[in-house]
């Protein structure tokens, strides 16, 4: 049997080196002779491990990680690929502590097989929720959608079904669906995860609701700093279009759907939904007022699902095991699993998938692993660059999106950024404001104004001038921001802000009693 090795064409192990490994051990198996397959498949998403490189053996498969390429001649001479012991041995990648404690249910293919091989997809489960749903009328689609409780993973929590049936009852000629990929938040690499590890998934969840909802035609919405995510979603696209899982007769069935691939240019404001239509229809990216909502008058003014990557990602395993299973898992509202992406001063970072309800405290201390630096963790930010920052004090709530609004904060996208003890939170939430002062696309006077006032206040607390009137200062121009803004951009700066003026007071103080406190 000749060997098989899988090594991470992901883009985030690329960074690493994975590129390097691969042509490394291709050299090697040159050199000696040796025939093998080498498979590029996606990440599994433990960062820390990465590059990680496994192989196929008569006992299953074995990892080795973080491998660098002068690693390689000794893993060779210490028998690799047989699976033999080396210092970067980590042995069956399902034992390893980290992938061992997950639920994969999304991320369930992702960093297995050739992210481009339908063939290697159907193996796995792929397809069949497709097979399902073409067998069924669109409203039961709906309904099944709907009890399974999945709520939309690109941070609002909106409820799928309710979103997908607004569609299917609006009548018109051409309906659409649009994936939001437009992954900006930091912390935030699930949907690249996907498309580059798993882009058959995407393309299976837009095509059922496309059948779900009368819409024809698709489109994916995809930033234009992921390169190879956009390149590996056009081939998986012309290779399912190919195979009939998308065109006129989807899996040969009456139902027609299609779609295409579209890039953004580098703007963060385009992560919200009506500006991305305004992008795709080659207007500037502005925020749309509401209403209309976009289900009924959405792109090129037609009723429109727009959901995000992993809402979409998540619907085949729904239509495959049905919603009771999918629901079975989860706390309250929040049903089913979610891909925390854990990053930051960190030392292990990476994707965890897991139902929701483990503790803050759980995600970062035992998955996570505390700091890289070793140093006391002081605060963490859930839900990207306008999330909040909880303190350790908050380390017991729940990853539920009702949980963590009680305590002012949001999941969001479900990124965790790490900070330890020498982060300075007076400067975090100046941060906050200076994003949106840039990232604004100024059509709202509290967003575009009220964040630069808000970096001009901060500056003034920074310096020591009238402290506490320019913290009220601050706190009135959040409360404006926060419910006078057109999205959320300007509506969540106020979360980062806010949340480090009342949980991180002594970083707020005037300069000569922070060094005094210090």
């Amino acid at each position: 049997m000749i060997p098989r090795i899988y090594i991470p064409a992901d883009s985030g192990a690329l960074a690493l080196g994975a590129g390097k490994v691969a042509r490394a051990i291709e050299k090697e198996l040159k050199e000696r002779g040796v025939e093998a397959k080498i498979v590029r498949n996606g990440s599994r998403g433990a960062y820390f491990l990465e590059p990680m490189v496994e192989v196929a053996t008569a006992n299953g498969r074995v990892a080795y990680g973080p491998v660098k390429p002068s690693d390689v001649k000794s893993m060779f001479d210490s028998g690799f690929l047989t699976g033999g012991h080396h210092k970067r041995w980590l042995g069956a990648p399902d034992k390893i502590p980290f992938f061992a404690k997950q639920i994969r249910l999304t991320f369930a293919r992702c960093g297995i097989n050739d992210p481009l091989s339908l063939e290697a997809y159907k193996s796995l489960g792929g397809l069949k929720g497709l097979q399902n749903a073409v067998a069924m009328t669109p409203a039961d689609i709906v309904k099944q959608v709907t009890e399974s409780g999945l709520r939309g993973r690109g941070g609002a929590g909106f409820p799928t079904g309710i979103k997908w049936k607004t569609v299917l009852d609006t009548t018109a000629e051409q309906k659409y669906i649009v994936c939001n990929a437009d992954e900006g938040d930091s912390a935030t690499f699930a949907d690249r995860m996907i498309m580059e590890g798993d882009p058959f998934v995407l393309i299976e969840g837009m095509a059922i609701a496309g059948i779900a909802t009368g819409a024809t035609k698709g489109f994916v919405y995809i930033r234009s700093e992921y390169p190879h995510a956009v390149a590996t979603m056009n081939k998986a696209v012309a290779i399912a279009r190919k195979a009939g899982v998308l065109g006129l007769n989807v899996l040969g069935s009456p139902n027609a759907f299609d779609m295409e691939i579209r890039v953004g240019a580098g703007a963060y404001v385009c992560g919200e939904e009506t500006s991305l239509l305004n992008s795709l229809e080659g207007k500037r990216g502005v925020v749309r007022a509401k209403p209309p909502l976009p289900a009924i008058q959405g792109l090129f003014g037609k009723p429109t699902v727009i959901n995000n990557v992993i809402s979409l990602a998540s619907v085949p395993i729904i239509m495959d095991k049905g919603a009771v299973y999918y629901k079975d898992f989860g706390l309250g509202r929040s049903r089913g699993t979610i891909p925390i992406q854990i990053a930051g001063n960190v030392k292990n970072g990476g994707l965890f998938e897991t139902a929701f309800g483990l503790t803050l405290g759980e995600i970062v201390d035992d998955i996570g692993g505390g700091t890289a630096t070793g140093r006391p963790v002081k605060a963490v930010q859930v839900g990207g660059p306008l999330g909040a920052y909880f303190p350790r004090a908050l380390f017991d709530t729940p990853f539920d999106y009702e949980e963590f609004a009680k305590r002012d904060g949001l999941i969001g996208h479900a990124g965790i950024t790490v900070f330890d003890d020498t982060a300075d939170m007076l400067k975090q939430a100046r941060f906050a404001m200076e994003f949106c002062a840039i990232e604004s696309c100024g059509k709202c006077t509290p967003c575009r104004i009220g964040s630069t006032r808000g970096m001009e206040v901060l500056d003034k607390v920074a310096s020591g001038i009238e402290t506490e009137k320019n913290l009220a200062l601050v706190t009135d121009l959040c409360n404006t921001m926060k419910f006078g803004s057109l999205c959320a951009l300007g509506g969540f700066t106020p979360y980062p802000v806010m949340s480090s003026i009342t949980h991180f007071p002594e970083d707020f103080k005037p300069a000569p009693a922070r060094v005094a406190a210090e």
